[in-house]
């Protein structure tokens, strides 16, 4: 590319980041001919200068146009879901069978997990026999016959990301609104939905825990997205206590299939909001209605299998969990003295996790998808001696983890009731047109 430096200190000086500046810096990110000080400096420059949404949408296209762009020829609305992250969250599961179940086709590409927050794709593996490194030609093909699939994202999707993504770390800028923005809809645009809703978590197990900061960030992922041709819109969603009441690969896709199943929960209330979104902004009447009744009727159950056994998993997971998700050899309960659950460090559980073997604290670690957390106690309830059961490779490793869960609680005598489980609604915006900052 040629010389980087002008867009760098045009951004700087407060001039802005136009489509063009921002068309030729992603390309040289993909191809490394944007060093990692240039792409340091950049970020550096979108921190402390911001970017307007034509802007963010300039740069989120850029780098979703970086790479691979999908596209769809179906018999029905296209539908993504994107989550910023929390401890028992396990909606995508759940969500994607359910909107297929209501005519949508859902090709989801997700993550792994990494910190404290749990990946969809840790929790599958969790499954035996499933794979999430589908070729494309097989991805392409679930989606059609089942109604969605969900996998990895392949090396040449969004790879200007992938790079400006590992150096923010580095450069203390990962906590910019304007690149969390570019960074999570630049491959989310790039897996070629037609709609997109978001859920983006509010509490002490979000990655952004005040919520001033999580409706900004909402604000941003939405106007962004329609900016750039999406229609979008997010839910803002509790994270103040673990969504399922489980926390651990293998322990949450039992939660997600009981939710399957027709077990009433939070997972089930916040799933069920995020599927009414999704279906209106894909045009499907009655959308609340229907997608309780898909629920209700098993039929999204009977299309997470399908899903499951085309992504090389068994056949009969809905029916016979225990014979496909390992159990961990130690369980202990977490005694707890009389009282009611008057606060959660929903954070701590998902470290306690990670101490246990089930999460990451770098790219890569092998993890074990047997161990976590169950029958967690929620906000408001009654502990009657016990909080939670431990699942743990070693008595060691289980008696740590007791230890951090009793600490992550705190009881009293009472407690006002819990707050709503949907805090907050950013409706679809109008598209705006691109250009200079």
């Amino acid at each position: 590319m040629s010389d980087p430096r002008p867009i760098i200190a045009r951004l700087r000086d407060g001039g802005g980041l136009t489509p063009e500046g921002a068309a030729q810096f992603a390309r040289g990110l993909a191809d490394g001919s944007v060093s990692d000080a240039q792409a340091a400096a950049f970020a550096m420059a979108v921190v402390t200068r911001g970017l307007p949404v034509s802007a963010r949408s300039a740069l989120t296209l850029a780098m979703r146009d970086s790479g691979d762009v999908l596209d769809w020829d179906l018999p029905g609305p296209v539908s993504d879901k994107h989550s910023t992250g929390g401890v028992g969250d396990v909606v995508s599961l759940i969500l994607a069978p359910l909107l297929a179940a209501c005519g949508a086709y859902v090709p989801m590409i997700s993550g792994r997990g990494l910190g404290h927050t749990g990946g969809t794709l840790d929790k599958l593996e969790a499954i035996a026999g499933f794979r999430c490194d589908l070729p494309e030609a097989d991805f392409r093909r679930v989606v059609g016959e089942v109604g969605c699939a969900i996998v990895a994202a392949s090396g040449d999707l969004a790879p200007a990301d992938r790079r400006l993504y590992a150096i923010r770390d580095e450069a203390a800028c990962v906590e910019s609104i304007d690149l969390i923005t570019a960074s999570i809809l630049s491959k989310k645009l790039a897996a070629g939905p037609d709609t997109l809703v978001l859920d983006v978590k509010s509490g002490s197990g979000a990655f952004l825990g005040d919520p001033a900061q999580a409706e900004a960030l909402a604000q941003s992922l939405v106007s962004t997205a329609n900016a750039a041709g999406c229609r979008c819109s997010a839910l803002i969603t509790d994270m103040d206590q673990p969504l399922a009441r489980a926390a651990g690969n293998g322990l949450e896709v039992r939660a997600a299939i009981a939710c399957l199943r027709g077990e009433g929960s939070a997972l089930r209330e916040v799933t069920l909001a995020l599927a009414a979104e999704a279906l209106a902004l894909a045009g499907i009447d009655d959308a609340a209605d229907r997608a309780e009744r898909a629920l209700d009727s098993g039929e999204a159950a009977e299309i997470f299998g399908r899903m499951v056994a085309a992504q090389g998993g068994p056949g009969d997971l809905i029916d016979a969990p225990d014979r496909h998700l390992a159990a961990a050899p130690v369980t202990r309960d977490v005694s707890a003295p009389q009282g009611v659950v008057a606060g959660i460090d929903v954070a701590a559980l998902g470290h306690a996790v990670i101490g246990l073997g089930g999460g990451r604290v770098r790219a890569g670690q092998k993890i074990d998808h047997r161990v976590g957390l169950s029958e967690l106690r929620r906000l408001g309830e009654a502990t009657e001696g016990r909080i939670a059961v431990v699942h743990a490779a070693s008595e060691a490793e289980a008696e740590a983890a007791v230890d951090a869960v009793r600490a992550a609680y705190r009881i009293a005598d009472d407690a006002p009731p819990p707050g709503p489980l949907i805090r907050g609604r950013v409706p679809p915006s109008d598209p705006v047109d691109g250009g200079q900052a």
